[in-house]
């Protein structure tokens, strides 16, 4: 009897140990620190094809009207690449324009630069406050709104990841596009519709469409039916109110 409850004692320590490690993995982040409005918390938890892939996400009103960033990847949100890919890529290190990254909300953002278009740049990049090096893998972003949040609204995220290619968005789809063949699947829309009235509500985050696949526009293409591997970076994004 007794090594029977000696074993079950160690496959519950066992058991809880894994499940403290597993929880570990998700690194945590504040944005938006000193800011006087609505506080959320989005989970975003990485999927089987996840590498370091590019981030924004945004707050729009009911409509679907931008409101502010909440968090956007540094390299994005600076325009400044800090790393490069000898392996697979051509594009160098440095200050550097990539529309095809997350092109959907940089024209829902709405906000052109120096040259006319709508990428950030160190010139007119985004506030430091919702900037910051990409996480590794799964994360909790604690985020404060500029503004007190009443009622209903959307919280978006958009994601890509280079050099993702499939049978569809193949490396010579485009041959002559040098900004696809930096994105290759097309960068992918997420959103959930949030009551802020709703304390300590959770809302998952649904995939809604793809953006342009080098980033001419800021149109939205909810025909995901070509999307196969860039569908699995994230597992599952869900944002609460606080």
């Amino acid at each position: 009897m007794n090594k029977k409850i000696m074993l079950a004692v160690f496959l519950l320590c066992t058991t809880v140990n894994y499940a403290q490690k597993k929880a570990e993995i998700f690194t945590k982040e504040n944005y938006g620190v000193n800011k006087n409005g609505t506080s959320l918390t989005i989970q975003f938890e990485n999927g089987t094809e996840h590498n370091h892939p590019l981030f924004a996400i945004w707050l729009a009103d009911e409509n679907g009207n931008y409101i502010q960033s909440l968090y956007v990847s540094e390299s994005i949100g600076k325009g400044i690449f800090k790393r490069v890919s000898k392996s697979k890529g051509r594009w160098m290190a440095g200050e550097i324009q990539r529309p095809a990254a997350l092109p959907y909300w940089a024209h829902q953002r709405g906000i052109k630069n120096e040259m006319g278009t709508y990428n950030p740049t160190p010139q007119k990049p985004v506030v430091d406050a919702y900037t910051g090096a990409t996480p590794a893998a799964s994360f909790v972003l604690n985020t404060t709104t500029e503004k007190i949040l009443n009622g209903k609204y959307k919280i978006m995220l958009e994601l890509n990841q280079s050099w993702d290619w499939n049978e569809f968005w193949t490396n010579d789809k485009y041959p002559t596009d040098n900004e696809y063949k930096t994105s290759s699947q097309p960068a992918l829309v997420y959103l959930a519709d949030i009551d802020t009235n709703n304390k300590n509500a959770v809302y998952e985050l649904k995939l809604i469409g793809h953006s342009h696949y080098s980033g001419a526009d800021g149109s939205l293409n909810k025909d995901i039916s070509t999307i196969t591997t860039a569908s699995k970076i994230a597992k599952k994004i869900t944002v609460k109110i606080n």
